[in-house]
This record gives structure tokens, sequence and C-alpha cells, in this order.
């Protein structure tokens, strides 16, 4: 019988979403680089082996509660409040099963992310020609800003939704700026989402880059179903991976290997290879392989609440994506232009959970988010056994300037529904009343109680702390991260261009053979 496995590859690559697909797509462009990825979930091998519900740009997969393409991770998010983090579980990762929201990160985030790497290489001046490299921007085509090769098709939603167009008037009579181009460095304000979906069809990273062409190529293959389960070091230098195959495990070895398994699972992984706070991975009886204590110390993520409106009449269905209008404001006193984010849904939250475009007489979202970068929370791993979760704590809301900037994201969305311009579509906001508006200690319990998050985690394996610019981990040979764990704040806007953008990155200084 012939093994699934090949002969001892140059890199070995742990999981196939956002950044790892990427990755491994770039580097087996070099025909005598053989690369092995491994992937926990399924890996279908042709777009039309995808069940056509994870493709389908006007649902949400990940919102379901128990789809099979879905991974959920016990958490709290705050004291008292537990939650569960959903992560994609199947080819393309969280790309797959997210909203398909493909915005780039400001300019503000690369000078904080370069200043804390200590590394040019992550200057917006640096990155644009990967960003404009990475997508086929189907509304902008090739200019100084876009690129129009790439694997990653982008295009901003359409805005004639009559919700949409509302939202669009209403931003219009309150003042709010025009912010047209989402992946430009414009002054925030209301524009269009730009999204990897294209004519209704979720285009993800599997999609992109490695079912474009790149999975016929000799020096590559991808094996789903491969759960992995701890990094083998010897002396100092990585030399492995144990993964477990249909309850078997096995060590599959190779000259580097890249973990891109996502900001919650790389750094549990690492935790469970030795690799972390010597201190915490004592107690939890893990043999210390390397003491790094930042690893898993902190997160950056994205608070939300949703608020729901009554619409005034049978909403019409969204036909090419869930999403319509989004909105960028700054928070007061805040050093980030842009940091409040309104998303609007054009799908009932009913029908997100449930995986159904409308549902009769249900109240339409906004999706309402502080966008600050902030580190707070950690992943913190408790059991030797890989099956016993980590301790995940995102910490939100802990700090009164949160909670203000929280309680000025919900009175600014609000604002928009009180319009005369929203209020041809609306006849006002489920919930929060206006009395618990005008009171903040009224409003702060009401976010409490409804209180959510993007799932744009990020910094568990920080740059400067724990990696270098290059995603190499400190004290270790041979090792790499490249996900957004190494990320050391969530950017101001959703991390899923940003992903693509590390795999893109750290690929091309592997190429180098010089970082």
């Amino acid at each position: 019988m012939t093994s699934p496995y090949p002969g001892r590859p140059d890199v070995l690559v742990v999981g196939a979403g956002g950044s790892g697909a990427a990755l491994a797509a770039r580097l087996s462009e070099d025909a005598d680089r053989r690369v092995l990825v491994v992937e926990a979930g399924p890996v279908p091998r042709a777009p039309s082996a995808f069940p056509p519900d994870l493709l389908d740009a006007r649902l949400v997969p990940g919102a379901r509660p128990g789809d099979p393409a879905v991974r959920t991770l016990p958490a709290r998010l705050a004291p008292g409040l537990p939650y569960r983090a959903a992560r994609g579980r199947v080819l393309g990762g969280s790309t797959t099963v997210n909203g398909g929201y493909f915005v780039r990160a400001r300019r503000a985030d690369f000078d904080r992310w370069a200043a804390q790497a200590g590394e040019e290489l992550w200057s917006y001046r640096r990155a644009l020609p990967f960003l404009r490299a990475l997508e086929t921007d189907l509304d902008h085509g090739a200019t100084p800003l876009h690129g129009d090769r790439g694997p990653i098709p982008v295009r901003r939603v359409d805005l004639r939704h009559p919700a949409a167009a509302a939202f669009q008037a209403a931003a219009r009579e309150l003042g709010h700026r025009p912010d047209p181009d989402k992946n430009a460095q414009d002054p925030p304000g209301f524009g269009p989402v730009p999204s990897n979906a294209v004519d209704g069809r979720r285009i993800n990273t599997g999609i992109a880059y490695l079912l474009g062409g790149a999975l016929d190529r000799p020096n590559l293959t991808v094996l789903g179903g491969h759960a992995a389960r701890s990094v083998v070091v010897r002396r100092g230098r990585a030399v492995g991976v144990v993964v477990e195959h249909h309850g078997r495990r096995a060590v599959l070895e190779a000259g580097e290997i890249v973990l891109c398994a996502g900001a919650l699972v790389t750094p549990h992984l690492l935790h469970l290879s030795g690799i972390g706070p010597a201190a915490e991975l004592a107690r939890a009886g893990i043999p210390i392989v390397c003491d790094l204590p930042a690893v898993g110390a902190a997160l950056s993520d994205h608070p939300q609440v949703v608020l729901e409106w009554t619409p005034r009449r049978p909403p019409e269905e969204p036909t090419g994506s869930w999403l319509g209008g989004l909105l960028h404001l700054s928070s007061s006193g805040g050093e980030d232009a842009g940091d409040l984010e309104i998303l609007q849904s054009l799908v009932p939250m009913a029908g997100l959970v449930s995986g159904r475009t409308t549902v009769p007489d249900a109240p339409l979202p906004f999706l309402v988010s502080v966008q600050t970068p902030r580190r707070t929370g950690g992943v913190r791993t408790v059991s030797a056994d890989p099956d016993v979760p980590p301790r995940i704590e995102y910490g939100y809301l802990q700090d009164e300037a949160d909670r203000r900037r929280m309680r000025e994201a919900v009175r600014a969305t609000a604002a928009i529904t009180a319009t005369d311009a929203f209020g041809e579509v609306s006849s006002g906001l489920v919930a929060p009343s206006p009395a618990t508006l005008d009171d903040d200690r009224l409003l702060d319990r009401w976010i409490r109680t409804r209180l959510g998050t993007s799932q744009h985690t990020c910094g568990t394996v920080p740059m400067g702390d724990a990696v270098d610019a290059r995603g190499r981990v400190h004290g270790l040979t041979g090792l790499r991260v490249a996900d957004t764990s190494i990320l050391p704040t969530a950017p101001l806007r959703g991390p899923a261009a940003t992903a693509v953008l590390i795999g893109e990155l750290v690929a091309h200084a592997m190429r180098r053979r010089s970082g």
C-alpha cells in the first residue's frame, strides 16, 4: 500500500487557511522546494466539491452553531460572559466560513507593526506591492494602489438594496464623508464593503491559491484530516510535527516548520510543544523546550454588539452578498482614525445563525464594533492533553475608555436609524430604548448583556516579543509562525486580507533564503 506521506519535505505548513494556503502556493512556485501542508479539516479537490452553502456569499457559515466546517473553542469575553469562538476547519480555513469582508489594514497599523517588529518589511510602503500582487480588483483594475493579476478577486458590494441605499443616504444626512474605496488610505467614512465574493460566490483562499492550479504541482502535497498535535524539537531545532489522522499518530519530519493554524490554535500548539511561558507550562505538566513568555500572554480582538432595526415592509432578499454598507467613525479623544465600525447586514441574525437569507418579520442588524488597537486577555494552556482546550480570555471592556468607545459606537448607530433617510425603510431600533441610550450606566449594562466579538483575533505570538518580522520563533531554528498570531495588535479593519498578506510576506522572505 502506498504511503499518503511524501518523502521528507523542505517545508511543512500546518494549516491551509488564509495565510497557509497563500504561503504554500507561493513556496511551491519554486520547483526545487517540496512543500507539505497538513490541514485538520477536509480538503476538497475542486470548488464543486465544497458544500454549496460554504460558497454562498449571502450566508456566514461561521455563525451557524454546529456547522461541520467550523470548530468552536470555549472562551470568556469578560468575567462571567462565556462564549464559543468559531474558526474554519476546512480548506481555506476561516476564509471559507467568514463573511467575505476583505478590507486592508490602515497605514497606522503598518506603522505600528513595523515599529514593534523593528523591521521596515512591515511598513505600508513595503507591504503595498504585496497587497497589489495578492488581488485582482474587479472595480479598479491595475492602479498604483490595486492589482489585476492576483489570486484573490475583490469586488465592492452593491449598495442598490433599499436598506443599503438608506444607510448611505443616512450617513450623508449626518455629514459623514464618503469613503468609496475602503482599500485605499483615504479618510474614513461611509462606503461599500470590499469582498472576496463575486456574483454571490465566496472565493476562499483554498480555491484562489491552491485549486487554481497549485495543487497540480508535483512538489506540493496537501493532506486533509490531519490535526497537528505538537512540534518536535531536537537540540533547539524544530524537525517535525506530530499529526493525528483517523485516531493514529505519526511524526512528519521536514526541513522547516511553519505554523499557520490561526491565532487561537497556533499558541496552543506551541504550548503543547513546550514553547511558551515556562511556569505555566510546568503547571500543566508540559516539559519545557523554550521559555517564551509572550506566547499566549495576551490577544488582540474587537468587541462587538448587534443593534437590530425593524423594516417598514418585508425587505428584499439580498442577491450577491449578506453585506451592505460600512461606516467608519473616529472615537472621541482617540489616536486612531476610523476605529469605530458600523457594518450592515442585509440578512437577519436569525437567518445568519440558521443558514437562511430571509426570515419573515425578523429585524435586520447592524454589527457594531470598536476596533481600537488593544491587547487584553490571553490564551493559556491548562493540560498536556491536546484534546483539552486552552483557557481563552478576551478581557473586553475592562477599561473605562473601552466602554466609552463602545457607547459612542452604539449611539452613532442609533443616530443613523433616527435619520429621515433611514426612516424611509425603518420604523426604528428594536433596542436599546431612548432612556437606555441616554444613560451611561444603563447602556453599559445593555452592551454587556449582548456582548460578542468580531472574531478578529491576533497577537498571541507577537512580532518583536515571540517571533521576528519574518515569523521565525525566538530561541529556536527551523520554526516559523505565519498567521495573524504574529500581528502585535489587530488591525483597524477585519484581518482577513492581512492574513493573506502574512502568507505572502513570509513566503517572500523564505524564497529569498535571506530570512
